[in-house]
């Protein structure tokens, strides 16, 4: 089930989409994959076609732009920190790689779920944030939960899912809390999952580097996984 490259335009930067249709043709729900700190690559491409092997349209975003790619073992801050410094931009940019993904014509674009992880989970709390109707659902797996701070937070109007590891010294508990106040202050409709002793990046598979905190954790990836598809197949029906 091989993926296509389809390429769109923000700011100046061309950003690739990995798209992943399933067999059968027709519109389909979508779910867009935000990819951690080092860019696009193969995990999220892999998430993009599980779940075109489950019936959605799996598309793995580029927030970065094209071209523009590190490795999840490596350190990639200089690539994340532009969007974390400018989270106005990130969120544009966002939005802007929503609108491209709903244009596709294999989309239902009243059907879409936007998930993450890493970087790509803060991406998805701040499409949230952006008080955006686009979306029907935001996932975060273990993401981070800094909010933006561009003034007064609106009401969310998605429902928000969030895939944490207790463990995460990048989002310890105070951290936790603080988010859990954030959304219900914005009226979204809210849950989160917490894995106990699962460290940051608990999803992907060979990194085991626990004096760092980062750490694969098989069993809170399938947890994960199940409970991302469970809340996908709700709130897209």
């Amino acid at each position: 089930m091989p993926g296509r490259y389809h390429e769109h335009a923000h700011g100046g930067a061309t950003c690739e989409l990995y798209v992943s249709v399933p067999e059968g043709g027709g519109k389909r729900p979508a779910v867009l994959v935000a990819h951690n700190w080092a860019g696009q690559g193969d995990p999220e491409r892999g998430v993009a076609d599980r779940l075109a092997a489950l019936d959605y349209v799996g598309i793995a975003v580029d927030v970065y732009g094209k071209g523009k790619r590190g490795s999840p073992g490596e350190d990639n801050s200089a690539l994340m920190a532009p969007y974390m410094a400018d989270r106005a931009l990130l969120r544009d940019r966002l939005l802007a790689i929503v609108d491209a993904a709903a244009a596709l014509p294999e989309v239902d674009a009243a059907r879409i779920v936007f998930a993450g992880y890493c970087f790509g989970g803060l991406c998805a709390l701040d499409l949230a944030r952006s008080g955006t109707g686009k979306v029907k659902g935001v996932v975060s797996l273990h993401g981070v939960y800094a909010p933006p701070n561009l003034g007064p937070q609106g009401t969310i109007n998605t429902s928000v899912l969030v895939l944490h590891g207790w463990e995460d010294p990048m989002t310890p508990p105070a951290d936790v809390l603080s988010l859990a106040k954030e959304l219900t202050d914005a009226g979204a409709d809210w849950a989160l999952h917490a894995y106990g002793h699962a460290m940051h990046a608990f999803t992907h598979p060979g990194l085991n580097m626990p004096e760092r905190g980062v750490k694969y954790d098989e069993k809170a990836d399938k947890r994960s996984w199940r409970a991302m598809i469970n809340f996908v197949e709700e709130v897209l029906g």
